[in-house]
């Protein structure tokens, strides 16, 4: 090959790869739940269809099948169970992985339940990933009291949880459920109401980076926010760092992902790609 058929060559090819470059979406599941509810919610399905394919995350011989895509999506595993600290890491991990991959391109995070939370707390310290946007639906960011009804319940102690919450937990988490609700202990205590000085308390006072925030917030028809998490938890110009800095949108749903979810986050992804 001359040194002229080569130096086009590598042009070309350096054409090619910046004319994929897109915008990286990652959806990070919530408690009780893995990266496979955005899948059987039919969020993955209506992004696919509006030019989000799903994608993998990187790794040693595994190819991504969206990496000539402008636009992709991933989805993460976290280790729903455990403390949101624990969950940040395992997020954190991922995100090193994408990074790599796609050094350049815009990053945006969308967290269901309490998924939204892990991804707002790996945008500490700076915010290490370069993360463009944030998008949160129906996240505990200043907590609940279902989290203490879990803790009633690990704790034998179902006289301080009146009506039917412990029962709304149990159908929630299926199978064996007081076991999961034992082993999620740590989380239990990280999501309850910010105001108990737990983890919530400490990265809801933390500068937060100068980015895009969007919350989800559902309502019912007869009151704002939905049977695991109030309304006023859910909109993050709430917590004290973000005051007047989040947009918010309402949808008619209760908690769990739906497909409209997914043609939500087509909506707004494309008026961000637009701005």
């Amino acid at each position: 090959m001359s040194k002229q058929v080569s130096f086009l060559f590598g042009l070309l090819v350096l054409l090619l790869v910046q004319s994929v470059r897109g915008d990286v979406l990652v959806l990070v599941h919530g408690y009780a739940s893995d990266a496979g509810t955005w899948e059987r919610s039919g969020v993955n399905s209506e992004l696919h269809a509006n030019g989000w394919p799903r994608a993998v995350i990187p790794g040693p011989n595994m190819p991504d099948p969206a990496q000539q895509a402008a636009n992709k999506s991933f989805t993460v595993n976290l280790p729903a169970e455990a403390p949101l600290l624990v969950q940040a890491n395992y997020l954190r991990a991922s995100l090193d992985g994408i990074r790599q991959r796609y050094p350049d391109d815009k990053l945006i995070l969308v967290g269901h339940s309490a998924g939204g939370v892990v991804a707002r707390l790996v945008l500490l310290g700076n915010n290490p990933y370069r993360v463009g946007e944030l998008i949160t639906i129906a996240s505990p960011h200043l907590g609940t009291v279902r989290a203490a009804q879990g803790l009633n319940v690990v704790d034998s102690k179902p006289f301080f949880c009146p009506g039917p919450g412990i029962h709304f937990l149990k159908r929630l988490v299926g199978g064996s459920d007081y076991d999961y609700l034992r082993y999620s202990r740590g989380v239990l205590v990280d999501l309850l109401p910010a105001e108990s000085g737990n983890v919530l308390t400490w990265m809801n006072q933390q500068p937060h980076p100068d980015i895009v925030y969007v919350s989800v917030v559902r309502k019912s028809p007869f009151a704002l926010g939905d049977e695991v998490v109030p309304a006023y938890s859910q909109d993050m110009n709430n917590v004290p760092a973000l005051r007047g800095r989040v947009n918010i949108l309402f949808t008619d749903a209760g908690h769990s992902l739906n497909p409209a979810d997914g043609i939500l986050l087509a909506g707004l992804l494309g008026k961000a790609l637009q701005d």
